[in-house]
């Protein structure tokens, strides 16, 4: 049996974790959510009474999902028996691949398309339509178990984006191709239609654990409730999340009640809290409490819980003069205050914002380091096969990534096999060993990753070229990661395309983080200083639900500082029809004492 340490954990997470029946756990910002998940997967994993039996944790994220397994593993319990990953992989793995016989549009077979193939597909599909014009941004969609749902705010466009989006879909079908969110819908229509997949993966899993329920799609309650309740009473489900952090809802997030759980699985669910914040100053708590959508206790109780904490709100400052203010607070945060440089994050609504943001403050602050969305030179392509490749190529065999890489190797030995090629003389550790052995001299990044692949696989004895997914894929990641990297060199990153850039990537935090609000869910910084909290940004000018999601969006910000926030309104924007953006409805009704920094 799994034991622990009395001090491990508090009496709420200690609750969590030895509650027998399912549980639904709203977890405050800051109150140990990912160790209270891992502790409750190591507690499960040393239950299992046979080897048929599986634990399955679904996070929003493969990075999350990589530090929850290397957490796991760290607390000294066999992994063996424990899937972790995205919705988007439990999918492929669990429920498409091993049953796509019984789906009319996967038994001859398909392929998933990756992310740059699906954009250029859509922006030629895009091209014809005038008055209005309609782009690849503007086909965003998921969708739910009753069907597509356009993510577009903007109504004129809605028929345009619809006859677009058809013609797509009617493509990838004819092509035997599936998407991202395509997964999750013949997912949903394997189980809806075939029983018989939910009661036997409901026979063998023993625990369902959800990371981040705010921000899972009701397609995707839909397939695991469908499982939960094909289990019966065998199977249970940790579900954990804050609805105060629902800033998805544009993408499907939908915040799901305990109620509405309990109904869909058919299954009894013990609501339980973590209100305590280990993270946050006890005036940082108390401001991004009022922001709160639903009702929740929070409380700061950590090291930092009597910092003095400075809270400031800028709405006077213009857009000119941002990059100088910007500076300014960098500057006093960590040449004043102490704050190191990594423990300060910058935000801003949109990612347009910031690309540009990011290469001024590289100019402005030369002794500096910067890590942001202008300093990427290929994007995050999760579903490539030479993506996944690259983490393992670019970062250092060292003790402390070692299991990380281990976890790694594991993907690509199962991406080979699904490509058919025999891997039955390869080992995870023998992989690891051939990338280590692997010597390049090259500077530039694309060059030394295309030399490193080509080497590597002649050392595996396996020809590539000869396996058609496999080179779809190598010329797709080369191909988009050229046309951002020459985009990003002309906007002024000159050395975007070198291999040191590259190796940046995948490393830790290592300067000033430059991120959206969307991108820094999740993380923690001593100082935060955000931008552009204007309305029709924060929130977007088309939603529905503009004061929730405001509030949200700045809950958000807020929770992520431990020490030190800085909000800024600057004067200036115009939007589209002219007008100038005003602060943040939410934000500037506050009627708060905030502090004035020298």
């Amino acid at each position: 049996m799994f034991v622990w340490s009395k001090n491990d954990l508090n009496p709420e997470q200690a609750a969590a974790i030895a509650e027998e029946h399912s549980v639904f756990l709203v977890a405050c910002p800051g109150s140990g959510k990912t160790r209270t998940l891992t502790y409750k997967i190591a507690d499960q994993l040393s239950k299992l009474e046979s080897d048929k039996e599986w634990v399955i944790a679904i996070t929003y994220t493969h990075r999350a999902a990589d530090e929850i397994h290397e957490r796991v593993a760290g607390l000294g319990v066999d992994t063996s028996r424990l899937w972790i990953g995205t919705i988007h992989s439990f999918c492929l793995d669990w429920i498409l691949k091993p049953y796509a016989i019984y789906h009319d549009a996967l038994k001859s077979g398909f392929k998933v398309i990756n992310s740059h193939d699906s954009e250029r597909m859509l922006t030629e599909l895009c091209r014809p339509f005038r008055y209005p014009n309609i782009s690849y941004w503007d086909c965003g969609h998921y969708y739910t178990s009753a069907g597509r749902v356009l993510a577009s705010r903007q109504k004129n466009k809605l028929p345009s984006v619809t006859q677009a989006l058809d013609k797509y879909h009617a493509s990838l079908v004819k092509n035997r191709q599936v998407d991202f969110e395509l997964i999750l819908r013949y997912a949903h229509e394997l189980v809806a239609s075939n029983p018989s997949i939910s009661m036997l993966l409901g026979s063998i899993f023993s625990y369902i654990l959800v990371d981040e329920f705010q921000d899972t799609k009701e397609i995707q309650y839909a397939i695991i409730a469908a499982i939960l309740r094909a289990g019966k009473d065998k199977v249970r489900t940790f579900i954990v999340g804050d609805p105060n952090q629902a800033i998805y809802d544009s993408l499907g997030g939908y915040a799901i009640t305990a109620n509405e759980i309990r109904k869909l699985a058919g299954i009894e669910l013990k609501e339980l809290e973590l209100s305590e914040n280990y993270r946050s100053s006890s005036r940082i708590v108390s401001y991004f409490d009022n922001y709160k959508v639903f009702s929740s206790e929070i409380v700061a109780v950590g090291k930092n819980r009597d910092y003095p904490s400075l809270i400031s709100f800028n709405s006077t400052i213009e857009r000119d003069d941002l990059i100088e203010e910007l500076v300014r607070l960098i500057k006093y945060n960590v040449e004043t205050i102490g704050v190191l440089p990594q423990e300060v994050c910058i935000v801003a609504p949109w990612w347009m914002h910031l690309a540009s943001m990011t290469r001024k403050l590289v100019a402005a602050l030369p002794t500096y380091s910067f890590d942001g969305p202008g300093l990427v030179p290929f994007g995050r392509d999760l579903d490539n096969f030479w993506y996944k490749l690259s983490r393992i190529v670019l970062t250092e065999a060292s003790p402390q990534m070692y299991m990380r890489r281990l976890r790694w190797a594991g993907e690509i030995l199962s991406a080979l096999q699904d490509a058919g090629i025999d891997t039955s003389n390869l080992s995870k550790k023998s992989l690891l060993r051939e990338c280590n052995s692997v010597s390049i001299l090259e500077e530039d990044g694309l060059k030394f990753l295309a030399r490193f692949f080509d080497a590597l696989f002649t050392r595996l004895g396996i020809d590539f070229r000869a396996v058609p997914v496999l080179v779809e894929h190598h010329a797709a990641f080369f191909e988009s990661s050229k046309e951002r990297i020459d985009k990003l060199a002309k906007e002024g990153a000159e050395f975007i395309g070198d291999v040191g850039s590259f190796r940046k990537v995948f490393e830790n935090r290592f300067g000033i983080t430059v991120s959206t609000i969307h991108g820094v869910k999740g993380a923690e910084y001593d100082s935060v200083i955000a931008y552009a909290l204007l309305e029709g940004m924060v929130p977007h000018f088309a939603d529905p639900n503009g004061e929730d999601s405001a509030k949200k969006l700045l809950y958000v910000v807020s929770s992520r500082a431990r020490k030190n926030l800085h909000l800024i309104s600057e004067r200036g924007r115009i939007d589209g029809k002219g007008d100038e953006y005003q602060p943040t409805d939410v934000l500037r009704d506050y009627n708060f004492t905030y502090d004035t920094i020298p």
